[in-house]
């Protein structure tokens, strides 16, 4: 089929046969486009199909490693099947969403002493108020403020598609890999129902008693690194989706209120989004109202 060396070279680097590719150009040839399309289309069809070959997003295709033996032992052990589904879910995600990440933190030391005096009480409802589930409530409340943050660019219509529902992604670190349960519908649920969920899924997430369909219809993803120590990163956004949040570990600062350094508990927070659908002035304001959320809980009543 005919094609130029870039989309050929694009098509090697999704894990694609270009002549697999339908191109709509003059003469059937494929374009950037076309190659794109078509690796989106075999994405969206795996789940439904689980035993067709996964051929889309297996990352770029590198040359062949050098010999390492020969600069001393080595090992190998090989890619466990979710280690491979999510390396080609982030390869495609990565070539088709021109990524931004807007850096923020939140003064949550107010916050931090509310949930410690209500753990408790949550703990007897069969949850655990971490912040993850604190997470989840709040970006659900941002989401309906920002409905372009819930949302999906199609590339063949050029159009946004706009969710009127709210499903929030929480990335779950188990010994096969990284997993992504979904609270359906968070907007409508309160922070306990919320962490009894997240306490649930991540526990038969981890025991692999999940369900695939427990794993799919996400809007919106959280990544919380914050007990593994780290600060802040830079989270991929997974396609379809347009945005992920990103939360680090809080620490004591001393911060200056205009008469004197007082510790207050930050917390950094980062979200990745597509910058075709939203820009960096939407993700500031997005970012900042999620920030003054947590730094101000009636915020979430008032306006989410």
């Amino acid at each position: 089929m005919p094609a130029s060396p870039s989309v050929r070279r694009l098509a090697r680097e999704l894990g694609i046969a270009v002549a697999e590719v339908p191109g709509t150009g003059p003469g059937g040839r494929i374009s950037e486009a076309d190659v794109k399309n078509y690796a989106r289309e075999l994405l969206t069809r795996r789940p439904r199909e689980p035993q067709a070959p996964a051929a889309v997003g297996a990352g770029p295709v590198a040359p062949e490693l050098p010999d390492f033996s020969a600069w001393g032992e080595v090992s190998r052990e090989p890619a466990s099947k979710i280690r491979r589904l999510t390396g080609q879910a982030m390869a495609l995600s990565w070539s088709v969403i021109p990524h931004v990440t807007q850096f923020d933190q939140a003064d949550i030391t107010e916050l931090e002493a509310w949930r410690k005096r209500h753990g408790a009480r949550v703990e007897k409802a069969g949850g655990r108020l971490t912040w993850t589930a604190i997470a989840v409530k709040t970006a659900a409340a941002a989401l309906k403020v920002f409905p372009r943050f819930n949302a999906s660019y199609d590339d063949r219509r050029a159009e946004i598609v706009l969710k009127k529902y709210v499903h929030v992604g929480v990335a779950v670190d188990t010994d096969r890999g990284l997993l992504v349960p979904v609270i359906r519908d968070a907007d409508k649920k309160n922070i306990v129902t919320i962490s009894r969920e997240l306490a649930d899924l991540a526990e038969r997430a981890r025991n692999r008693k999940i369900t695939s369909e427990e794993l799919q219809g996400a809007n919106f993803n959280i990544s919380n690194l914050g007990g593994l120590g780290t600060t802040y990163f830079s989270p991929i956004v997974a396609w379809p989706q347009v945005a992920v949040l990103g939360i680090g570990r809080a620490t004591v600062q001393a911060v200056h209120d205009g008469e004197r350094f007082t510790p207050r508990l930050i917390l950094p927070l980062a979200v990745s989004y597509d910058h075709r659908v939203n820009d960096g002035a939407d993700a500031a304001r997005f970012l900042r109202w999620i920030a003054e959320a947590l730094e101000q809980p009636l915020l979430i009543a008032l306006e989410g």
